[in-house]
């Protein structure tokens, strides 16, 4: 039996030429190139399933007319590339953040955009070139979709054909340009590859090398930002079986749990300094309007559907944002803390699994669920070895959403019944969001119990026999 320190650099140098497949087959480059390919095929089929709320014709803003916004709801074409062509200046081609503000009835004003950022400066790009909506949403899925393509190559080295899961999965074509999100989703994949399939560096240079990743996710929208505690808790424990704790070190690397917080802590600031200096009220914008944001009808959250009608009024709107950010906090501390007693029991923190249920934590208890959040959680689904029937019913209850919303709001756009005994739309929507958070919780727990796809000998298979927390014993790899 070969020891955790033999085992990882057999497994670095199986990967270094091949990926993995879930039934244990090993492909050629070959497979990662028809990944990609399939990949892009999807992400032409995405882009092709927006462009339909484009044109035929323009006003004088570039604004596709007739009827821009009955057709986007309407036909399931929306997009908030397309949408904020207008009303965030940058169909003027104004610099992000540095020329603007908030005003005290929370709108934006002077090319502040509500997002972080590298995802300003990604609207900015694709906006340099074009006059019209349409242009913007195609400069931009440009722009997207080598992350896209990128995150499929890591998931195939990482987790062999289940990266198909990524690649053919219906959220990369309801959402991949839906919003920007292929970016952030990109650098957590990344990541992960950096940590599990780069050789020659010491775990403490991949773990400092991935938070910088991570911090560059965080700079694109903020969630990548919480994956860097499981890291670190992985580096401080010694990695896979404690087999990579540094000489010296008998039990915690401290200095390398530093030196993650610190990497990734030093990557935001960096990225974030130079726009708070040119324009710091600017900058604060994008994060004033996040923490203004209200649960509404558009927000999809628990929230909103399960204090109807008290989440209309001002003062659950102040419990909920004090409420919400708490429950968030106590959902990562037990995801760590689950994952803490797994690794008691098995010699290695589970960080990837430990990741995924902290985002299935913020997914269920944050204000606002926007679909194409379906992307963060989809990579997880290839990362780690939870079983069928989850994902599943986890991609028909978000279809259900990610139809039944644009399909809800178009019924409230022209005035036409809308109640949940006058069609299938409302129904679909409490599908949505009944059926996620359900699957949600369960899948807080399945993400736990459950093993990782990236390595092979991530434990004794005597270990994987006793759950983690509640169900029964397993009998295959998967939860």
């Amino acid at each position: 039996m070969t020891g955790p320190v033999e085992g990882r650099e057999q497994t670095r140098k199986l990967s270094a030429m091949r990926w993995r497949g879930g039934s244990g087959r090993r492909g050629t480059v070959a497979g990662l190139v028809l990944l990609c390919l399939l990949t892009g095929v999807v992400l032409l089929a995405g882009y092709a399933n927006k462009a339909r709320c484009t044109g035929p014709e323009f006003n004088e803003w570039g604004r596709s007319v007739p009827a821009f916004q009955e057709r986007a709801y309407g036909h399931v074409c929306y997009s908030d590339i397309q949408k904020l062509w207008i009303g965030r200046e940058v169909d003027r081609h104004m610099f992000p953040y540095v020329h603007g503000g908030i005003t005290e009835d929370g709108d934006l004003y002077g090319g502040v955009v509500e997002y972080p950022v590298l995802t300003g400066m990604l609207m900015w790009l694709g906006a340099m070139f074009v006059d019209t909506d349409a242009g913007f949403l195609a400069a931009s899925a440009l722009l997207l979709a080598p992350f896209g393509v990128a995150t499929a190559w890591w998931l195939g080295r990482l987790s062999g054909r289940r990266a198909l899961l990524w690649a053919l999965g219906p959220p990369l074509v309801l959402y991949a340009f839906h919003n920007w999100d292929l970016a952030p989703v990109a650098c957590s994949v990344a990541a992960v590859f950096v940590m599990h399939r780069s050789s020659g560096r010491s775990l403490r240079g991949r773990a400092v090398l991935a938070a910088v990743l991570l911090g560059l996710g965080a700079a694109f929208k903020v969630y990548p930002g919480m994956f860097v505690l499981p890291l670190l808790l992985y580096v401080l424990t010694g990695g896979r079986g404690g087999g990579e704790l540094p000489d010296g070190v008998r039990r915690f690397d401290v200095r390398g749990a530093l030196g993650v917080a610190g990497a990734s802590i030093a990557t935001v600031v960096a990225v974030n300094l130079p726009f708070a200096l040119a324009g710091f009220e600017g900058w604060l914008a994008s994060f004033e309007f996040q923490s203004r944001r209200r649960v509404d009808l558009s927000t999809n959250s628990i929230w909103y559907w399960g204090f109807r009608p008290y989440s209309d009024t001002e003062t659950f709107q102040q419990i909920i944002g004090v409420v919400s950010p708490l429950l968030i906090l106590v959902s990562f501390a037990l995801a760590c803390l689950l994952g803490w007693r797994r690794r008691a029991r098995t010699g290695t923190f589970p960080w990837i699994q430990v990741c995924a249920a902290m985002l299935c934590g913020f997914l269920l208890l944050h204000k606002v669920h926007s679909p194409q959040y379906a992307l963060w959680l989809l990579p997880f689904f290839v990362l780690v070895s939870v079983r069928w029937g989850w994902i599943a019913a986890y991609l028909m209850a978000d279809a259900a959403m990610g139809i039944g919303i644009f399909r809800w709001m178009y019924l409230i756009s022209v005035g036409e019944p809308r109640g949940i005994h006058d069609g299938f739309a409302a129904q679909a929507v409490m599908i949505g969001v009944w059926g996620r958070a359900a699957l949600l919780v369960g899948l807080f727990v399945a993400f736990l119990n459950a093993r990782s796809t990236v390595d092979e000998d991530e434990e004794s298979s005597s270990s994987r026999d006793r759950p983690l927390v509640g169900g029964r014993p397993a009998v295959s790899s998967e939860q």
